[in-house]
């Protein structure tokens, strides 16, 4: 036995205290929130239960991590892959403009960076960190195999020795080192420009205010200001619906026809996967004030917004966010 015998107070808070890297982890290999959360969850429940047979040969972190990996590649033997609407299909003209649906299963899913990020004082850490998380880089990541998936993110985002991953996985450094080298290769074959958007944390004098001129013109519909905004080939997606539109003579065009209940919408800045993000209410039809209708993941590169995903699964994103279910008008 080891010292986290102690008390069950103590046990838990070690748990509880690898909750937050353990949940990153878990979403750069499942692309999905809440199956990162249950995950990490099962995770925990496991280590509990198992607490008095670990006998400290490594450390708690490393063994939490094993718990994690069998934990989600049990869930990714079931075959699911999580994609962004552009990696389904070409862009849409806008004439051919449609609001078709995919089931919940299809889609990347984002994530607050608190739930995903922890604390960390070194700068180049906190980078890296923010850059493996965006959409961009999880949904690259699908792409690989469970196994090649975990190795990446333990050596290339999380640092481990090859020797500390062939030991998690109970397979040979030359092993693990090869599944490195084709991970890499697979890696740099799915990763589109989206991948190298520029940093956000924090955010500097220049996205800030192309930030604050965003809010300004998307509040006023003022489709002219926006355009100027955005980067002439930028993207914006909507899961669930598979439709995605690419250019922004196209994306406004959009918002002013089959997306014009949006004028007279708030925008309220968060943060997820590592870039600005905001939640968006647009007016509420039935009577005063603003109802929840999308999370918004904004891309930003060379100062310009090259992409705005927005998430219309209000009543799963907002509680995830912390978000509230209604704006007043006067709040707003």
């Amino acid at each position: 036995m080891t010292d986290l015998t102690a008390t069950t107070t103590d046990i838990d808070s070690r748990l509880e205290g690898h909750r937050v890297e353990l949940t990153g982890y878990c979403y750069r290999m499942l692309g999905s929130a809440f199956e990162a959360e249950d995950a990490v969850q099962d995770t925990l429940v496991r280590a509990w239960r198992s607490i008095e047979k670990f006998e400290g040969r490594s450390s708690l972190r490393s063994w939490l991590y094993r718990i994690a990996t069998n934990v989600c590649l049990d869930m990714l033997n079931a075959g699911n892959k999580r994609a962004r609407p552009v990696d389904l299909t070409g862009p849409t003209p806008l004439a051919q403009a449609a609001l078709n649906p995919l089931p919940e299963n299809t889609w990347l899913e984002p994530m607050p960076d608190g739930r995903i990020l922890p604390s960390v004082a070194d700068p180049a850490e906190a980078a890296v960190a923010r850059e493996s998380v965006r959409l961009a880089f999880v949904a690259a990541l699908q792409h690989l195999p469970p196994k090649q998936r975990a190795v990446l993110i333990l050596r290339e985002v999380l640092a481990w020795k090859a020797s500390e991953v062939a030991e998690l996985l109970d397979t040979s450094v030359a092993s693990v080192n090869s599944a490195l080298q084709r991970a890499r290769a697979t890696l740099t074959d799915h990763q589109d420009d989206a991948a190298t958007a520029d940093a956000a944390d924090p955010l500097d004098e220049e996205q800030r205010k192309l930030l604050e001129r965003y809010v300004a013109a998307f509040e006023g519909y003022d489709m002219k200001a926006l355009t100027a905004l955005l980067h002439e080939d930028a993207i914006m997606t909507m899961p669930p619906f598979d439709l995605w539109l690419q250019g922004h003579d196209d994306i406004a065009g959009f918002m002013t026809s089959i997306g014009a209940s949006c004028a007279g919408s708030k925008l309220i800045a968060t943060s997820a996967n590592g870039t600005p993000a905001f939640a968006h209410y647009k007016p509420n039809p039935e009577g005063p004030g603003f109802v929840p209708w999308a999370v918004q993941v904004i891309d930003i590169q060379d100062g310009a917004i090259t992409g705005m995903h927005c998430f219309l699964d209000t009543p799963r994103w907002f509680p995830l966010f912390g978000l509230p279910d209604h704006l007043d008008a006067d709040a707003a």
